[in-house]
């Protein structure tokens, strides 16, 4: 899997992921506990990912800067 985008809604007991190819195409859109979820993006490559700002996007960006990706956040108002 090469994705060119990662989408995260976070939630409070699980996490949705939604991985993206170059032409926008869904190639994944799955549920993560908080436990699964941590392993999924240690095996994750390097890529952009897109999150909600919330009370614990600037945590979850933090430590997915960490492990090299570029992270987006983005205001409440303009997601969907």
């Amino acid at each position: 899997m090469n994705p060119s985008l990662v989408a995260i809604d976070l939630a409070k007991n699980c996490y949705q992921v939604c991985v993206l190819d170059a032409q926008g195409q869904v190639k994944s859109n799955r549920r993560f506990s908080a436990g699964k979820f941590t392993q999924f993006i240690h095996q994750l490559p390097i890529t952009s990912i897109a999150m909600e700002a919330c009370g614990s996007s600037n945590y979850w960006g933090r430590r997915l800067q960490a492990l090299g990706h570029r992270v987006l956040l983005i205001p409440a108002q303009h997601v969907k």
